[in-house]
């Protein structure tokens, strides 16, 4: 089972501009769910001539029981946004976070 936990689920029906792989070794278990690949997903939905590119950065969590895609975070973010998220959540420990945050959207689904 996909999930896609946005208000909009069809921002996300289209290739990502960009992606980053956060964790792709398979054999991190939280919980009960064995998760397989985190990925950070990069949508430029627009462009503006002053602010530049609006970004809608995903996190994508795959596990045994499904994966889901929600929203890390949006906006103009300027120039590298995509890698600039990435390294702030490996410098934070801030994979452990949004991987928990993702188990409880998959829980609450499968309920």
């Amino acid at each position: 089972m996909k999930v896609v936990d946005l208000y909009d689920p069809s921002r996300v029906n289209k290739t990502p501009d960009s992606l980053e792989v956060l964790f792709s070794s398979g054999d991190f278990i939280q919980d009960e769910y064995i998760i397989s690949k985190v990925e950070l997903r990069l949508y430029l939905e627009r462009t503006d001539d002053k602010l530049g590119s609006y970004s809608l950065i995903t996190s994508f969590v795959d596990t045994d029981k499904g994966s889901i895609e929600m929203i890390y975070d949006e906006g103009f973010r300027g120039d590298n946004s995509l890698v600039r998220a990435k390294e702030f959540l490996i410098s934070n420990l801030g994979i452990s976070g949004l991987i928990l945050r993702s188990v409880i959207a998959l829980r609450e689904r499968n309920s």
